[in-house]
């Protein structure tokens, strides 16, 4: 699907409802933690395959607990996989939502990048005749060559006009 602009508004309470529904995910989810660099590179990874090891592995444990040392905490085990299971296909859901949420954000701030840049472009133009514009245009100028070296993109209907 290409690019269309979203063209939405997001209310206070609509926002407001969101951050609730975050904060009871977070609160329904108390046990996630926060790894070092040093753990994450310390532990296994679970991918697909791995997962699929592991599933086996649990199927091959509850079919034969006998040959497991009394030690083996089989229901730990179970409870560990069933638990990377769901929080995998809560990740799926998460990190799909994090994309369109981030797509979403680089669609909107570009269409008020590209909208700022016009009315940097009027604002210069009109500060040649318009008492009061003067200052607003030297403001709007430093901050455009403050963010200009950046990732600035712009094609030639974008770019502002030259003094």
């Amino acid at each position: 699907m290409s690019y269309r602009d979203p063209n939405a508004t997001l209310s206070d309470a609509d926002l407001q409802e969101i951050k609730q529904a975050i904060a009871l995910i977070q609160q329904k989810l108390p046990f996630l933690v926060t790894l070092s660099t040093d753990d994450r590179k310390r532990l296994y990874k679970l991918g697909d395959k791995r997962l699929a090891f592991v599933q086996n592995s649990l199927t091959a444990a509850q079919s034969n607990p006998n040959i497991l040392p009394a030690s083996f905490d089989l229901p730990r085990f179970t409870n560990d996989y069933r638990l990377a299971t769901d929080l995998t296909e809560l990740l799926m859901i998460f990190t799909q939502l994090s994309e369109q949420v981030d797509d979403t954000l680089m669609a909107v701030g570009s269409e008020a990048m590209s909208d700022s840049l016009t009315v940097y472009d009027y604002v210069k133009t009109a500060s040649k005749k318009t008492p009061g514009l003067k200052a607003i245009a030297e403001q709007l100028g430093s901050l455009f060559k403050a963010i200009r070296g950046k990732s600035v993109k712009t094609t030639p209907e974008m770019a502002p006009a030259s003094n």
